[in-house]
């Protein structure tokens, strides 16, 4: 049996007390000294460190870590609502209203669940084909704005590389821009590889434009494969990491180290760890 879920709402108004609190003039200083620039390095720290929990199956940690992250949104409400901007009900209504919208197979448009008749009517059962929609009625969405947008219209630029080329790549295949076979992204890996060699003898301007071209196709091979290149590149860091460290601790052993080794000698016992 499904266990009943509790009632937020006085929890997040403690939330949002405290941080009141916090920004007041009888507050903490530094809080009050922060700013929406500030805090960003906060934010995106949280993130990461949220993430990583959900890497390493942390489950117990995340509680704790979901709470950082919704602090930071909490914290920047805060701001808006002391210039009279915005406040975090805004903030929440805005979020709210967004996934009514984008989700017409799941909601009526006041608000209501559709219930399973009419969910069974718009025939929307996988989670590419309600992806296709999202995107579809995102770019109606932004159509109706002064200025339209175009598809990779606000993909943050501040977004860590990697992610972003998996999220460009996203958007354009969810309007058919796509290879229409996996391997035909491996050919083109294999294709900008062959150009980063022959880029290698010209410039390192060159030769930059090829690699970013290259780590462009693997996201987008990531993507093919339903794989998040963030996510895997973490692993294989964590996989060399823990690898190297058994390299030193190897050579520890001998009475030497990494120092004093060569690669000869580190590379066969990285082999020898490897196949172990």
């Amino acid at each position: 049996m499904q266990k009943r879920p509790r009632r937020s709402g006085r929890a997040f108004e403690r939330l949002v007390s405290i941080m009141a609190t916090l920004r007041s003039p009888h507050g903490c200083p530094w809080d009050r000294k922060q700013t929406h620039e500030s805090l960003r390095p906060f934010l995106i720290e949280e993130a990461y460190e949220l993430i990583d929990a959900i890497d390493k199956r942390r489950i117990k940690e995340l509680p704790g870590e979901l709470g950082d992250v919704l602090f930071q949104c909490v914290f920047h409400a805060q701001l808006g609502a002391e210039k009279s901007r915005f406040d975090i009900v805004d903030a929440v209504n805005a979020i709210s209203d967004k996934l009514i919208r984008r989700h017409p197979h799941v909601f009526q448009k006041n608000g209501k669940p559709l219930g399973a008749k009419g969910r069974k009517k718009l025939g929307l059962n996988s989670p590419d084909a309600v992806l296709t929609q999202w995107e579809a009625i995102k770019a109606k969405e932004q159509g109706k704005a002064k200025q339209k947008k175009r598809i990779l219209s606000g993909i943050p630029s501040a977004m860590p590389a990697l992610v972003r080329a998996h999220e460009i790549s996203e958007r354009v295949a969810a309007v058919g821009f796509e290879w229409a076979k996996t391997s035909e992204v491996v050919d083109k890996i294999d294709e900008e590889v062959r150009e980063l060699r022959d880029a290698l003898d010209e410039s390192p301007a060159r030769a930059e434009e090829e690699l970013g071209d290259l780590l462009f196709a693997i996201a987008g091979l990531a993507r093919k494969l339903n794989l998040e290149p963030e996510a895997a590149l973490r692993k294989a860091n964590e996989k060399f990491t823990k690898r190297f460290e058994k390299v030193e601790a190897a050579l520890e052993a001998r009475g030497s180290s990494v120092h004093q080794s060569n690669l000869e000698e580190m590379d066969a016992i990285w082999q020898q760890i490897k196949h172990a």
